[in-house]
């Protein structure tokens, strides 16, 4: 099987350029999420951070570009590589990074490491680890809002692996039938962990999967981020009009390892060739490019100093944040009267 990976494989892309201000904030967005990653990666090296951490670099588009076509209050569910959709959609960094290092101070009291983040105050219900386990989660949500009618949407990010388990064709059949304001997001890095996407599936067709259930869907460049922005945004519109669920399939490559900071290079020849032909279409650079056309070079260092600035502060506020008390051990652990415990 060919896979298809360069830019004339794309469905989308803008018509012409958003406002200044909008690019100018995805790209605070992706530079946020790049500078976090990147420290990271540091960190985990250096033996600072022990919790397994699945890297977001090189996918920073995706979530940036879906992600601001949303509102504060509406859902998004992620997977084990949800740094990235965490930051997107509102989270707070420091709640974050404390989450990692384990400190009672995170978004989950410690308790979720890297792939169990919640932010429910800016819609982030949950990100699980296990492959395709929030796409039903985000079907249940959105289900909730149409019961509810309160014009909310729900977004379920999920790679290439989970169109393979039936978790996803169960959500994505429901969420037609039920015509349910649901966006499924498939990152499409090419590989799940180590395995090619050839080496496991005859055909190249991930959004087909759409159509069989007669869901919407498209495959775009998921490093063009005003391409999966302006895609995202008609699948919004489409879901806030009562007209059901949409299929995206972004076509994108994780420059790192499935897991940590290494650069995959033990994966193979093929892998090399490929990651060096990605790095070149880093969409961190395509936006930067775009507004340095328009704003000029020292604003947008400006915006570089202040995310290294914030990652900083995060930091110093994780390190010096206790750990959680051995006394709480069993807390959170059973849902009790009208509250969690």
């Amino acid at each position: 099987m060919a896979i298809a990976t360069g830019p004339n494989v794309v469905g989308a892309t803008a018509n012409e350029l958003p406002s200044p201000a909008l690019l100018m904030r995805m790209f605070r967005t992706m530079t946020r999420i790049r500078v976090f990653e990147e420290r990271l990666a540091d960190l985990v090296e250096k033996g600072g951070i022990n919790t397994p951490c699945h890297l977001y670099i090189g996918q920073e588009a995706i979530a940036t570009g879906v992600c601001t076509a949303l509102n504060d209050d509406d859902y998004v569910w992620g997977g084990h590589r949800s740094h990235g959709h965490y930051l997107a959609k509102g989270g707070d960094m420091r709640a974050m990074i404390a989450e990692i290092y384990g400190k009672a101070t995170g978004c989950s009291k410690g308790r979720g490491g890297s792939m169990h983040l919640f932010a429910g105050q800016v819609g982030i219900l949950g990100t699980v680890p296990l492959v395709a386990a929030t796409i039903p989660l985000a079907v249940g949500s959105a289900l909730a809002s149409k019961l509810r009618a309160d014009g909310k949407v729900s977004v379920s990010f999920f790679g290439d692996g989970a169109v393979e388990e039936g978790h996803f064709h169960e959500s994505v059949n429901i969420a037609a039938l039920y015509r349910l304001p649901v966006i499924f997001v498939c990152e499409n890095n090419l590989y799940a962990s180590h395995l090619s996407l050839a080496e496991r599936r005859l055909k190249d067709n991930i959004e087909k999967a759409g159509e069989v259930h007669g869901v919407p869907a498209e495959r775009i460049d998921g490093n063009d981020v005003l391409g999966v922005h302006e895609t995202a945004s008609r699948a919004v519109e489409r879901a806030r009009r009562g007209l059901g669920p949409s299929l995206i399939e972004c076509r994108t490559y994780r420059w790192r390892g499935h897991v940590g900071p290494s650069w995959d290079m033990d994966v193979g020849v093929k892998r090399k060739d490929e990651l060096s032909e990605w790095l070149s279409r880093d969409p961190v650079k395509r936006v930067h490019k775009m507004l340095s056309e328009v704003i000029g070079e020292t604003e947008l260092q400006a915006v570089t100093n202040d995310v290294q600035t914030e990652v900083d502060d995060a930091i110093s506020f994780a390190l010096e944040s206790a750990y959680p008390d051995a006394s709480e051990l069993r807390q959170y652990v059973f849902y009790k009267g009208g509250a969690p415990e």
